[in-house]
């Protein structure tokens, strides 16, 4: 007698659901072809803004090669540049996991199909399909704990998602110029149901196909209601249930808005801060000058009024922040005309960013400043006392806080 209940996943008999066909895959293919695609490219985006093309300081992946050709001076106009692209990015991602395991789920009998290769074109097919499932599942996890500020991950978040999403990129566009003409028929004409993603056998259905992209898609929009808030900012960052930052800002008065790193975590102590000893040195052309925190209030003090936007996909409402524009700092120093590049160290002992540079367009942007105030009161420990840097739509790491040395020049 027949085994109507194969034990073996090779077997077509094994998958029993009356929901997997062609139709239901390339509606969700086809949502993420767009979706994934935008990913990718607010990816980079966001990998520029870190690295304006100053490699041999901000870049995290210092072997990139050839993958770092699009690198260019990241702009400081409109403010809200970073805060929209970072958002989107990490917005998106999250909404589309429900989409991206759905896919997975209805081609699940094409992993373990056999043989494992027909012909040549079939087993690169395959390979291409492997490196798809395992590298957008790679992408979306590292993503995900990124955002949750879980760094459970072998070696740094920057070169294992920056390298793990050109392969998963390369994949996915091998994968849909295979795909896209078949998958564009079925959502067109709805074929009849021959394909080797139907079950032979299938079970009596509890759903139909559309109920069951509704489902998907009603999980999309509750992960994007519950995420988008820590981007939005103001009465919606309470929606953002999901996020790290999508409680209320935490505390009161001028310095209540959000933060990722707390002076304690950072190691900055009273002392370190404290105005007998701190002092901001100034590198330039002409030499060094050191300035305490009363001698920099006795320069001319400029306001601008600007948001704090982060990777994690989180960002604060503008804040006005007041203190010494970058490029004035630079002509105390000999940079009178076009300042130069700056390469900017914290009081920050440990961590990827206690050091960053900042190229030459950011520090001439008059709105560029050494925050010594926000909202009209002095800087509070844990947003940068006793100065941070400030510039406009700037990943927030790049704002670096308890700055101790400006070193201006060409990087």
């Amino acid at each position: 007698m027949r085994d109507h209940h194969p034990r073996l996943p090779s077997s077509p008999g094994f998958w029993r659901s009356p929901l997997r066909g062609p139709w239901f895959t390339s509606v969700l293919g086809l949502v993420l072809l767009v979706g994934i695609t935008v990913l990718f490219v607010t990816g980079l985006v966001s990998y520029a803004a870190y690295n304006p093309d100053l490699s041999r300081v901000n870049d995290q992946t210092p072997d990139k090669g050839v993958l770092g050709f699009y690198l260019f001076a990241w702009p400081t106009g409109p403010v809200w540049l970073y805060r929209f692209t970072q958002g989107l990015h990490v917005t998106l991602g999250i909404t589309l996991i429900p989409v991206l395991l759905a896919k997975l789920w209805s081609v699940v009998p094409r992993l373990f199909a056999l043989p494992p290769a027909r012909s040549v074109a079939h087993a690169l097919e395959r390979i291409s399909l492997l490196l798809l499932v395992g590298g957008g599942l790679f992408e979306f996890t590292t993503g995900v704990l990124n955002v949750q500020l879980d760094y459970v991950f072998p070696g740094s978040f920057y070169p294992l998602h920056f390298y793990g999403a050109w392969v998963f990129f390369a994949a996915f566009i091998a994968h849909a110029v295979l795909k896209l003409p078949t998958a564009l028929r079925a959502v067109r004409r709805r074929p009849s149901e021959e394909d080797d993603l139907v079950a032979p056998r299938p079970d009596p259905p509890t759903v139909s196909r559309r109920g069951a992209l509704a489902l998907v898609g009603g999980g999309s929009l509750l992960l994007f209601l519950t995420t988008v808030g820590q981007s939005l900012g103001g009465p919606f960052r309470r929606t953002a249930l999901l996020a790290p930052h999508g409680a209320a800002d935490p505390g009161g008065g001028p310095n209540g808005f959000q933060i990722n790193k707390t002076a304690g975590y950072a190691g900055i102590t009273p002392a370190d801060t404290h105005p007998d000893g701190w002092r901001l040195v100034v590198t330039g052309r002409t030499g060094t000058v050191r300035l305490s925190r009363a001698e920099l209030l006795r320069l001319p003090l400029h306001s601008a009024s600007l948001p704090i936007a982060c990777v994690e996909g989180w960002s604060t409402a503008d804040q006005w922040w007041r203190g010494v524009r970058l490029r004035d700092l630079a002509a105390l120093v000999g940079h009178d005309g076009d300042p130069p590049d700056v390469f900017v160290e914290s009081l920050q002992r440990h961590g990827a960013f206690r050091r960053a540079a900042l190229r030459a367009n950011q520090v001439a942007d008059p709105r560029s400043l050494l925050a010594l105030y926000v909202n009209g009161e002095e800087l509070s420990p844990d947003h940068g006392y006793p100065a941070r840097i400030i510039v406009p739509a700037a990943p927030g790491v790049l704002n670096t806080k308890w700055v101790a040395r400006l070193t201006f020049g060409d990087l």
